[in-house]
């Protein structure tokens, strides 16, 4: 037999369990975790019931103003008063008659309308058939033409023309010179209004200008003809003496 006697069986272990420090550290955890969710929610909801110390208002915001209706004032009642006493007429006064002034003085003399100066030319106006001057067009034109002659009836050439005014329901505003319509004479002019002939009435005005275009002459107002023997309007201008 061995001096040494060897037992392999293993040693009884103890039960395991908790000691007090273990318990102590667990519970300092969830106290832990309970504080932050606690700080957590009062960030997060500073305003709710859970928090001790409610925020204020800011100094640094301006008060929220509050509207306050106008009451307006009662309306007064007018009382009417009873009028009773009737009022003595006072004695009225008979004006003495006085004598009528005579003025020594002159009235003075009212002066006469001045006269509003003339146009520098006069015009006649005919209407005649076209084919005098367009023997080829026949019926199928209307329009205006003259001649501008001087106060010994010399022709005057190079004197601006404007027609102004409304035809077929188009406006009109064309100008033209005198001696480019030598078929009227040698200051003959000449406008073209259409290709039929229609009728209207003061619709149209015709005038000559200076060089710096002003009227030389007064609005000559010109009708216009559905016939054929009237579908040419012949505006002849005169200087005046």
């Amino acid at each position: 037999m061995s001096k040494y006697d060897y037992n392999d069986t293993p040693a009884p272990q103890k039960g395991s369990r908790l000691e007090i420090w273990d318990v102590l550290s667990i519970l300092t955890l969830i106290l832990t975790l309970c504080v932050a969710a606690y700080c957590v929610a009062i960030y997060l909801m500073p305003n709710s019931a859970i928090n001790p110390l409610k925020p204020g208002p800011d100094p640094s915001i301006p008060p929220t103003p509050t509207i306050t209706q106008i009451q307006l004032l009662p309306t007064w009642t007018i009382t009417p008063m009873n009028v009773t006493e009737t009022p003595t007429l006072l004695p009225t006064f008979t004006l003495e008659p006085t004598s009528t002034l005579l003025s020594l003085v002159t009235p003075s003399i009212t002066p006469s309308p001045t006269k509003t100066p003339k146009a520098p030319f006069s015009a006649t106006v005919t209407y005649i058939d076209s084919t005098i001057i367009h023997p080829d067009l026949g019926c199928n034109w209307q329009g205006v033409g003259g001649t501008i002659v001087d106060s010994n009836n010399a022709d005057m050439l190079r004197i601006t023309v404007r027609l102004v005014g409304f035809y077929n329901n188009k406006s009109k505003n064309e100008l033209t010179v005198s001696s480019i319509a030598p078929a009227y004479g040698k200051s003959g002019y000449e406008f073209s209004l259409g290709t039929v002939p229609i009728s209207s009435e003061g619709l149209l005005y015709i005038q000559i200008l200076d060089q710096a275009g002003l009227p030389l002459s007064d609005n000559v107002y010109i009708n216009t003809f559905n016939e054929c023997s009237k579908n040419l309007a012949l505006v002849r201008f005169k200087k005046n003496p």
